[in-house]
């Protein structure tokens, strides 16, 4: 079976993981101020505060920009489910605005309709797949209304747009470390931010609310979000292979889209301002679950992200929404493998299988 994600850990992962285990120093610590340094560079910021996952680094910026009780939060019904629920965990409501049908990410034009209609307190974009949202008229509606930006940058790491890397254009920006993700750290995650004052509210909250100086003064309520200095010390091992990573992410799609150009799927979009880094190859197909079940059947993982739209889940019952392209991806998206450890000859597998079941009908 060829798998949907297939993680990359090696002997610097282990060697650095060892060093740290051979410190005693287990916990926060040196290694994980040197990740948050090294990746706070990597994005082009001035801060990073590493946290125990990317669900706690969204709640982390939530609460370091203020944002609560009371407070409604305009984002994508087409996502991960942590994304809203971060704005509900900080006390505060997403209110969901539709996707845009070519990239997946955020419309503007429904974003700054739904900001007026709800006179929303912040926007959370989602760069959803790899691929960044169209920050630039996203990063101006919250400029024109007065209200942060935050950055779901979960699947993004390394993706750029109009030549800028994701997590240095809004307020704040959170990524993920889980080990699908095109880094891992095991379990982690980290806040990105250019101020001062959302940096340093982050890194109180995540260490019980502690004041700067450290030791036993705690000037606000917070949570143990840490990231352990053995996530940090895989993530820093991780962060130096990122660019390759992403390379070779890159090349897999563009073989992947040549070997489906002849057949009817729709593959993955890339505007000319935008660099993907595809952490997931989506395509779109009206048979999706018949598609779907052949390739198990043939030896190619395939998985949907993601089948139902936030808004129709359980928890969110009751929740008003108009949003047509979002609940129409939820049912005909699905996410074929492109990962670095594919072989010439896996993807080859890949596009020969979707054209046999094509041929089939």
């Amino acid at each position: 079976m060829i798998p949907i994600a297939n993680p990359q850990i090696g002997a610097e992962e282990k060697e650095r993981v060892q060093q740290v285990l051979d410190s005693g120093m287990l916990a926060d610590g040196p290694e994980v101020r040197e990740f948050e340094t090294d990746f706070a560079n990597f994005c082009g910021v001035d801060h990073g505060v590493a946290t125990s996952n990317g669900t706690t680094a969204l709640h982390t910026a939530f609460e370091a920009l203020d944002i609560g009780e009371g407070d409604r939060v305009v984002t994508s019904p087409f996502s991960f489910v942590a994304s809203a629920n971060a704005c509900r965990l900080a006390g505060a409501e997403p209110v969901f605005a539709d996707i845009d049908t070519d990239t997946f990410n955020l419309d503007p034009a429904a974003v700054e309709r739904t900001v007026r209609e709800h006179d929303a307190d912040a926007i959370l974009a989602v760069h959803l797949y790899g691929l960044p949202a169209d920050v630039a008229p996203l990063r101006d509606i919250a400029d024109d209304h007065g209200i942060p930006l935050i950055e779901d940058a979960a699947q993004a790491h390394g993706a750029e747009y109009r030549g800028q890397r994701v997590g240095s254009f809004g307020d704040a920006a959170c990524f993920s470390f889980y080990p699908t993700k095109n880094m891992t750290t095991g379990e982690g995650g980290m806040v990105t931010t250019d101020r001062d004052d959302v940096a340093r509210n982050a890194a109180s909250y995540v260490n019980h609310g502690r004041s700067a100086k450290g030791g036993y003064e705690h000037i606000r309520l917070g949570h143990n979000f840490r990231m352990t200095s053995i996530a940090a010390a895989i993530g820093r091992a991780q962060l130096d292979r990122l660019p390759k990573y992403i390379e070779t992410r890159r090349a897999n799609a563009a073989l992947l889209d040549r070997g489906l150009s002849d057949t009817p799927v729709n593959t993955p979009t890339e505007p000319d301002d935008r660099t993907h880094v595809y952490h997931q190859y989506t395509i779109r197909t009206d048979e999706r679950d018949e598609l779907a079940s052949y390739l198990e059947e043939n030896g190619v993982g395939t998985s949907i992200y993601y089948p139902t739209p936030i808004h129709e889940q359980p928890a969110y019952e009751g929740i008003e929404c108009d949003a047509p392209a979002a609940e129409r991806a939820a049912g005909d998206v699905l996410s074929l493998p492109v990962h670095p450890a594919l072989s010439t000859t896996d993807i080859e597998t890949i596009t020969r299988t979707v054209s046999e079941y094509e041929d089939r009908q």
